[in-house]
């Protein structure tokens, strides 16, 4: 956009702040390359286009905004003369071309002094070398250092999941293990036992009938119904004293093991039906124990290495190694996979509750990079309850609201303190006690979801309840226009001085 040029007058341009002690020389050449333009009421320049140039204020009232989803949210409003925005970052750096971090409008005729953005940056390269070498330690500094810390927080992030994934993935594996181990004894012991009652004097009828006695007995462990302790307890005592009538030893052992397999006295009587022959009956009892036990065992294996491959899914899922960076997501399976992922640092203090709408539809999105939002918040989340007694709840809700998806995490601890809410956002801002966080996780997600996603992040905070709420579009995006989040926060386009800048 551009105004009327009109007239420099360098004696006018002198009494605007910014330029205060340059000399007579300089100001003629400022007007030789620079000029005064008018723009009536509406826009001067739009975010996200080519910072072409520098603009100066002499009188009028601007007002400054900046892109959020998609809405534009005014951040500032003046009409103090030697205010200044646009290409105000083009001497810094490789001088790489720049663009308008915000969106500058007015609401009267406004006069500027307007600079091009090289005319700008060669100033100040000639008229203020020292200033430059300042600046540029400053602004790029700060820049390395931010990309520094941010990815020390990866690595951070990547440690404590990996241990907790390795914690939870070594229980089912030593779960596995041992009844491998297990199963190897109670096969030999039942081939014994076979081997036993094979080499005496039995009919091959009876025989046949022990055989199929086993395999119905096999179904049945795998049908076995969940019982209480006290029900568990009564049908032990009453397999016990069976046993015990029958002439089978140990019984008292042997019981438990038969009411985990959900057999019964009535079963005994079938078996004891079944053999008829006493002689035979405690060792039919034996093999049938083994049978159960081993039936138990390859259970418990099945067990165990389901769960370690829902795990190895689960942070196949969260790590999205094998998916492509943009696709349409569903937000249950990230939600579900982080907090796998996360249930050991979770642990067994912290209760989850998950309320979720399983109507709501698949978004596009970056996956990868929601799950870091999801494992920042709920790190933070477990975090505040643990520091507040250790004991609380974590409520994972999911809903539609209006046309965004709504991600809330809401937990039992502190809450955030009014006077720091506003900040928490911010780079390197932490409430939690040094080297146990660098600011950085609030900072990233905001990026991930607000510069990314074109989405919204909010907080609400009472004592007992706090709640971060992520809201998502729910329309799809091509991924060529989605900007990249950088690592680091963008450079601000003008100097940091609130009194004086807009943005």
């Amino acid at each position: 956009m551009s105004g009327r040029v009109m007239p420099c007058n360098a004696a006018e341009i002198s009494s605007l702040f910014l330029f205060e002690k340059l000399s007579a020389e300089q100001f003629d050449r400022l007007c030789g390359e620079g000029r005064v333009e008018l723009f009536d009421p509406g826009p001067v320049f739009t975010e996200g286009d080519p910072a072409a140039c520098f603009y100066v204020m002499i009188e009028g009232a601007v007002v400054m905004s900046r892109r959020v989803g998609g809405d534009d949210i005014e951040v500032s409003r003046t009409s103090q003369p030697g205010v200044y925005a646009g290409a105000v970052m083009a001497y810094v750096g490789d001088g790489k071309p720049q663009r308008y971090m915000n969106s500058l409008r007015v609401t009267e005729p406004t006069r500027f002094f307007v600079l091009p953005a090289e005319s700008f940056a060669s100033f100040m390269h000639e008229w203020f070398p020292m200033a430059i070498h300042l600046l540029e330690g400053l602004f790029l500094g700060s820049q390395t250092f931010q990309r520094a810390v941010g990815q020390r927080e990866r690595l951070l992030a990547l440690g404590s999941l990996s241990a907790g994934l390795t914690h939870e993935l070594n229980n089912p594996a030593a779960a596995a293990v041992r009844a491998t181990s297990s199963l190897r004894d109670r096969v030999a012991h039942m081939r014994n036992k076979l081997g036993v009652i094979a080499s005496g004097d039995y009919h091959h009828d009876v025989l046949k009938a022990l055989v199929d006695l086993q395999e119905r007995t096999a179904e049945r462990v795998s049908k076995a119904p969940a019982l209480s302790p006290l029900e568990a307890s009564d049908r032990e005592d009453a397999l016990a004293d069976w046993l015990d009538d029958h002439g089978v030893p140990n019984g008292w052992q042997i019981a438990p093991t038969f009411v985990q397999g959900g057999l019964d006295v009535g079963w005994l009587e079938q078996v004891a039906a079944a053999v008829d022959e006493q002689e035979i009956l405690p060792s039919a009892i034996e093999c049938l124990a083994y049978t159960v036990e081993a039936e138990l065992l390859m259970s418990e294996i099945e067990d165990s290495t389901t769960r370690i491959s829902h795990l190895v899914d689960a942070a196949k899922q969260y790590s999205q190694l094998d998916r492509a960076p943009y696709q349409v997501a569903d937000v249950h399976e990230l939600l579900d996979s982080t907090l796998l992922m996360l249930s050991g640092k979770i642990g067994p203090q912290v209760e989850v509750v998950k309320e979720y709408d399983r109507s709501v539809p698949r978004i596009p999105a970056y996956p990868a990079e929601l799950n870091q939002v999801w494992t920042n918040l709920i790190d933070n989340a477990v975090f505040a309850i643990k520091s507040a007694g250790g004991e609380g709840t974590l409520t994972v809700r999911t809903a539609v609201v209006f046309d965004r998806l709504l991600v809330e995490f809401r937990d039992t601890g502190p809450g955030v303190p009014p006077d720091i809410r506003g900040r928490i956002f911010d780079p390197f801002f932490t409430t939690k006690p040094v080297g146990e966080g660098t600011g950085l996780g609030l900072d990233i997600s905001w990026r991930i979801v607000v510069n990314k996603h074109h989405g919204d992040l909010r907080v609400e905070s009472v004592p007992g309840d706090t709640r971060f709420q992520v809201l998502l579009p729910l329309t799809a995006t091509d991924p060529d226009t989605v900007p990249d989040t950088p690592d680091t926060p963008d450079m601000p386009d003008t100097v940091p001085d609130p009194t004086q800048e807009l943005s």
